[in-house]
């Protein structure tokens, strides 16, 4: 078992020249798009009881990761966290929309118990199905603009084959959420941490962090 934390520095993709026109007559340049990888993470086969992106470049508009997630929990499905730049306490907000196939609720609060600090929906565990994974994106706006705190929105979610798994609560067979986020504060991000509420990262999870040059 190991917490992986990897460096971003340096880690800016190549510049390709954006041409801007594909009218008849024009040479056929590729356009890149907005989004550039900055570092993948995927787990090896001893788990991971956390996971880091550090030294984020600045030189991005908004930030992006897109997961998909496992956890080695005997009970589930268990809560995603994420904590930014080290703070664990006093800075957070969470809200989210639930719905299970049959019914819809809402919730909010503030940050959840340390170390994972903000909630982001749910994911299988060791009593879910084998090699079942949720999928997971979360948008990070204006992740450098140090004149307003930082807001962040996630579509998350699992499905259990229609069999509602040992230990979980609300005895769903899956679950869609859609969360909110507040990071009350005007510091710029440099740092994510992401860590599960029980158990760690499976083999195979893996988190993939993009910035977005656009507006």
């Amino acid at each position: 078992m190991g917490v992986y934390k990897l460096s971003t520095a340096g880690g800016l993709a190549t510049p390709r020249t954006n041409y801007s026109s594909f009218l008849a007559g024009n040479p056929a340049y590729e356009i890149p798009g907005d989004y550039e990888s900055i570092a993948t993470v995927t787990v090896g086969g001893g788990g991971s009881s956390s996971i880091s992106f550090t030294s984020i470049p600045s030189t991005y508009t908004h930030l992006q990761i897109r997961a998909y997630i496992r956890n080695t929990a005997a009970s589930g499905p268990r809560a995603n966290g994420l904590q930014i730049n080290g703070i664990t306490a006093n800075s957070y907000r969470w809200h989210y929309l639930l719905g299970n196939g049959a019914t819809a609720s809402a919730s909010s609060g503030t940050q959840v118990d340390t170390p994972y600090a903000l909630y982001f929906g749910e994911s299988p565990s060791d009593n879910n199905l084998s090699n079942n994974f949720s999928p997971m994106i979360i948008d990070i706006l204006d992740y450098t603009n140090t004149n307003k705190n930082k807001t962040l929105r996630c579509l998350t979610g699992f499905d259990a084959n229609g069999t509602a798994p040992s230990g979980n609560p609300g005895n769903e067979a899956g679950k869609l959420f859609f969360a909110s986020g507040l990071f009350n504060s005007t510091n710029a991000i440099t740092s994510l941490t992401f860590t599960p509420q029980a158990g760690t990262y499976a083999q195979y999870t893996q988190f993939a962090l993009y910035g977005i040059k656009g507006a």
